[in-house]
């Protein structure tokens, strides 16, 4: 079986607090932990009440301080934020404190609406544009300290933090495939392009210094629970959060409901499930079962699975009933 890993955006479901959320993404890390499941990423959202993963490096070391062997890493940072110093700083004190247990992956998009963007940059005037740039920025910052290098990375010089391209489309997959760097491609939602990027990425690779062949990581919304029925209730709170980002009113993660045909038009499902079409539902068997019908269509190298779940507990079902699959 393929390594499976697990995306947490630190969701804050409606009626709790981000200290709850906090809490119950320490307790999925530790099962994570335990079962066998290769990464624990979180990702970088701004100005999103529902997720509470801003500050993601923060978040990876308060994670990677209640574990003990599983990778902890960002799925991923937006680069265009932040200066690569900055990054290569932080994630370099995550390199030293957890050793051979960070990734650092890698956006382009700003992870937020424009004006908070405006917000984040203050005065700098970095575009998505400076994005493979800024990537050879951190590496050099990551490596060996060359002479007469001015400005170092300290910590984070020789730490050699291995990083990832994160991609929906395909301009990522060329990226990752030119400079060999691993790609993960964000199909949990906006698969429209997946087949497509995992061809050129594998066709395209060029061996580096940090990967020799292509690695090609792909991401899954898994919802198990006991009944099918169940399972696809669950389902009902990432699709009215959906919805609720279509008509422009992000919150809290919604509680699920018996019937979305009350909540949303038509156009709001057609883009809905669209953007969620790379999504297993149902009881355990059927979850089994369609994560291999995934895995044997698709051949990724990685699985990382995701789940917005409502109920914390709920959650933590879905993922140990899906690395079943790990151990069989």
């Amino acid at each position: 079986m393929i390594p499976f890993s697990i995306l947490d955006l630190a969701p804050v479901p409606s009626g709790s607090t981000i200290s709850d959320s906090f809490a119950n993404s320490k307790v999925l890390a530790q099962q994570a932990d335990d079962l066998g499941y290769q990464r624990y990423w979180l990702a970088e959202h701004h100005n999103m009440p529902g997720i509470a993963s801003a500050a993601t490096s923060l978040l990876i070391s308060h994670l990677a301080a209640a574990t003990s062997r599983i990778r902890l890493g960002a799925g991923g940072i937006m680069l265009p934020n932040h200066s690569p110093l900055v990054i290569a700083e932080q994630f370099g004190t995550l390199a030293t404190l957890y050793p051979d247990r960070i990734d650092l992956g890698l956006g382009r998009a700003p992870g937020s609406d424009q004006l908070t963007a405006r917000a984040l940059r203050r005065n700098r005037m970095e575009t998505e544009d400076q994005f493979p740039s800024d990537i050879l920025e951190l590496q050099q910052y990551f490596g060996p300290v060359k002479p007469n290098q001015a400005v170092q990375a300290v910590p984070g010089q020789n730490l050699n933090v291995p990083l990832w391209i994160l991609g929906s489309s395909l301009y990522g997959a060329q990226l990752a495939a030119h400079m060999g760097l691993p790609y993960a491609f964000a199909s949990h939602f906006a698969p429209a392009m997946m087949e497509q990027a995992a061809a050129l990425y594998r066709r395209e690779f060029k061996p580096s210094a940090q990967l020799d062949k292509p690695y090609l990581m792909l991401a899954l919304n898994v919802f198990a629970a006991d009944t099918t029925a169940e399972a696809h209730r669950l389902f009902t709170s990432p699709q009215q959060q959906f919805v609720n980002l279509v008509r422009g009113v992000p919150g809290l993660l919604p509680a699920p409901v018996g019937d979305m045909d009350q909540i949303w038009q038509a156009h709001e499902k057609a883009y809905v499930e669209k953007a969620l079409a790379c999504s297993v539902i149902g009881n355990p068997a059927e979850v089994k079962q369609g994560i291999l019908n995934f895995i044997a269509t698709h051949q990724p190298d990685e699985l990382m699975l995701t789940a917005m779940m409502h109920d914390p507990k709920a959650r933590q079902k879905s993922f140990k009933i899906a690395a079943e699959l790990i151990t069989d």
